[in-house]
């Protein structure tokens, strides 16, 4: 709204006149001065000044919404954008119904989890018939480590979905939904994206992985503002075709070790407790999510992989 034009804001013709022919041209470039800025720059006096700047506030201004609103918009929001269900029990019903659409769901784990294998997962899950549980569009997977297996592909569908991928021909076009990308910069990557945007609507394309994040970014950039900036540019236009296209999107993140004596908030990130009591010394660091605190607060969903032991030993 600030960028509405003065002349559209129903001033009276005189004032808005005078406002265009000083280059002022919108409620930001009129909001930018004082009144007795204007008042010189316009050579008119304050009561003029006070009641057209007034007027201005009041058509940019957005409404005032209660608290109780927001919630009952995001709710309505929420409902109609709809969900990917994993088929995970636990997990669908924690997140209401699966991977939400139109914001950024993250994966974070040390190597070997399983997050990859998620994401195989997944694809197959959103390239599936609706009438098997799936979105029955494309995926685009943009492997920037080089882990996608077609072959592993084809062994999770049949092994979760027989009734389908072992039908003739089954296999092949589900595995034909999935568009593979391969960018080795991050500048391919950042062309992999605008040409993605163009791709969302046309073929059809119902969820987006990109596995991994952290591999392309800390590959190019050594740790400070331009890794920061780089990967605030890219986060931002990843949202973006989020909520543009509505669409599931998922990113995998790496772990990175965090000296200090900082909090533990997984399994993952912590010695043993006999070995903390045994040598407290050696109890130096701990493994954190890469990418920085920035990236945690751009995606709206973190789902941690961790591997656990249920044997309790004597």
């Amino acid at each position: 709204m600030a960028n509405k034009l003065i002349k559209q804001m129903g001033l009276p013709k005189s004032i808005a006149n005078i406002f265009t022919a000083r280059n002022i041209i919108t409620a930001k470039d009129a909001l930018s001065h004082t009144e007795f800025e204007l008042m010189e720059l316009l050579d008119v006096d304050k009561e003029e000044v006070t009641s057209a700047m007034a007027h201005v506030s009041e058509v940019v201004c957005p409404p005032c919404q209660t608290a109780l609103l927001l919630l009952e918009q995001r709710v309505r929001n929420e409902t109609l954008a709809g969900h990917l269900p994993t088929h995970l029990k636990g997990l669908d019903e924690a997140l209401c119904g699966g991977i939400p659409f139109g914001v950024l769901t993250e994966l974070v784990g040390p190597a070997g989890i399983g997050k990859t294998q998620f994401c195989l997962k997944l694809s197959l899950l959103a390239s599936l018939p609706a009438s098997c549980g799936g979105l029955d569009g494309r995926v685009i997977y943009i492997d920037i480590e080089s882990k996608f297996r077609s072959k592993r592909l084809i062994e999770i569908g049949i092994n979760s979905f027989p009734e389908i991928f072992l039908k003739k021909g089954m296999a092949q076009e589900m595995a034909g939904r999935i568009l593979v990308l391969r960018p080795t910069s991050l500048s391919e990557f950042a062309e992999s994206l605008y040409q993605i945007k163009v791709s969302l609507l046309q073929q059809q394309v119902k969820l987006l992985i990109i596995d991994s994040m952290a591999a392309l970014v800390l590959g190019e950039h050594e740790c400070g503002t331009s890794r920061q900036q780089a990967l605030g540019v890219h986060v931002s236009f990843i949202k973006s075709l989020a909520e543009f296209s509505r669409i599931p999107v998922i990113l995998t993140n790496q772990v990175r070790s965090q000296f200090g004596d900082e909090s533990r908030m997984y399994s993952f990130q912590a010695q043993s407790r006999s070995t903390i009591k045994d040598n407290p010394a050696t109890y130096d660091s701990h493994l954190v999510a890469a990418l920085g605190i920035n990236w945690a607060h751009a995606v709206t969903i973190r789902l941690v992989l961790e591997a656990r032991s249920d044997t309790t030993w004597t």
